[in-house]
């Protein structure tokens, strides 16, 4: 597929969103060695509605002894893994404000095998939502490349907001685990 067969004054604004969308991901991301990109679904009029972005970053998965977690004297040291799989869905009424793109990391491959998501403190690593990413609020998004680039500052734990304060962490143990072990022994920084 390309972005050079339409014509934008026949589109709609949606359409000529979701069409800007696309070639802002092959202006910025395109040629990347940690990631790759591919439209996973499409509209009627042939524009993405949904993305599939591979992430090539060691990157912690994990911890040791995840069950014990915020048990006084357990340590949980980190576990890595290089590739993690991210799905992103454009809700039908994108662009508009309360309608924000979803950016999920996915814990299955297309043949149904497990991967891992990443363990940080702006992904929900527990419960329903695992695997659930936290850019910022809907009314400061820019764009999708933006949005990838920015989490691939996440895996590299160059960008993460852990405190218990505004915007709060998307994962609240993972956050605590962050404070309490990754930051003072330099877990985080790698």
């Amino acid at each position: 597929m390309t972005t050079e067969k339409f014509d934008t004054s026949q589109l709609s604004g949606r359409n000529r969103r979701l069409l800007n969308e696309w070639k802002q991901l092959e202006q910025h991301l395109t040629g990347r060695s940690d990631l790759s990109w591919r439209v996973s679904k499409t509209n009627p009029q042939g524009l993405p509605t949904a993305y599939l972005v591979d992430y090539y970053i060691r990157s912690i998965c994990s911890v040791t002894q995840v069950d014990l977690l915020g048990q006084p004297g357990v340590e949980n040291r980190p576990l890595f893994a290089d590739h993690f799989v991210m799905q992103i869905d454009l809700p039908a009424h994108f662009p508009q404000v309360d309608a924000p793109p979803v950016f999920q990391f996915l814990t299955t491959d297309e043949q149904g095998q497990p991967i891992p998501h990443p363990w940080h403190p702006n992904i929900s690593f527990f419960g329903t939502f695992g695997g659930r990413v936290c850019l910022n609020r809907a009314d400061t998004f820019t764009s999708i490349a933006w949005g990838v680039s920015r989490v691939a500052a996440y895996l590299h734990y160059e960008v993460y907001h852990a405190l218990m304060e505004p915007p709060y962490p998307e994962d609240l143990k993972v956050a605590e685990w962050v404070r309490t072990q990754g930051e003072p022994k330099g877990w985080t920084v790698f």
